[in-house]
């Protein structure tokens, strides 16, 4: 490939380089939701922005950590990841919103993906779609642990990604909306638990890397609830999970050094 960055090591996309990332990252979509997170960190600095990919760097104890934003949808995740592991990085955390699927999941919550539905486009670029999207062990367990500290309702699961937002909010304008609403009735049937868009890509990437990777959402309503005419809160701060990222990836360093089980 070429280097585009003539030698500097400057990742062409992302902008950092060696030193500046930590191996453990927090992954939000929102850039503007990166200085909330790294507010929860110490002595936390921006040391890139460009493009959607704002990256800030702080610690936790002794511990490097970074954020950085990846936009919205698998192609620009999967580009902040390939280039965040060329920096060094090797431990994933992806926070966002999702949309509740199944009854139970209330706006409010927070949403552990145990692996993802991969009707995106990016993971079939990296996989043969017999391939699973599977969030790693080590990660998952982490945020159930958090979760419990942090009393937060939660639930674990397989999510659903897609590319069109709007395909499904409102699926009879477009073209395709047979198969939108055949797949959305199937998602129901299997117990899939919420929509969101970036972590079957991110998953698979990470199967290729060889690097770990887990995601965590706040609910921000329930469209199936809001058709049956049930209670629908509607959540949009997203404050909670990204103290829940954080405390999720202090428990990680305390696991990774003590090599402990999570209890």
């Amino acid at each position: 490939m070429s280097d585009y960055m003539n030698g500097t090591g400057i990742q062409y996309h992302i902008r950092t380089k060696k030193g500046d990332v930590g191996r453990y990252v927090i992954m939000p979509g929102d850039p503007k939701r990166v200085p909330l997170i790294a507010s929860f960190l110490e002595d936390a600095v921006q040391v890139a922005d460009s493009r959607e990919f704002n990256t800030y760097t702080g610690y936790i104890g002794n511990t490097k950590v970074s954020v950085t934003s990846t936009g919205i949808g698998g192609p620009s995740a999967a580009i902040a990841m390939e280039e965040l592991v060329k920096c060094g990085a090797d431990t994933f955390l992806r926070v966002g919103t999702c949309g509740g699927i199944a009854l139970p999941v209330i706006g409010g919550d927070a949403v552990i993906a145990t692996g993802a539905v991969r009707m995106e486009g990016t993971s079939r670029e990296y996989a043969p779609i017999e391939f699973p999207a599977v969030a790693n062990y080590e990660v998952v367990t982490a945020l159930q642990h958090t979760c419990k500290k942090m009393n937060l309702r939660h639930h674990m699961g397989i999510v659903q990604c897609k590319d069109s937002f709007y395909g499904q909010h409102n699926p009879d304008i477009i073209p395709v909306s047979y198969t939108l609403k055949t797949n959305w009735e199937a998602w129901k049937r299997l117990g899939v638990l919420a929509s969101e868009m970036e972590s079957a890509a991110l998953f698979t990437v990470a199967s290729y890397l060889n690097v770990r990777c887990g995601s965590v959402f706040l609910v921000v309503g329930n469209q199936e609830r809001e058709l049956l005419g049930m209670d629908n809160p509607m959540v949009h701060d997203t404050t909670v999970v990204c103290k829940l990222a954080v405390e999720t990836i202090r428990n990680l360093i305390e696991h990774d050094l003590r090599k402990k089980d999570f209890v």
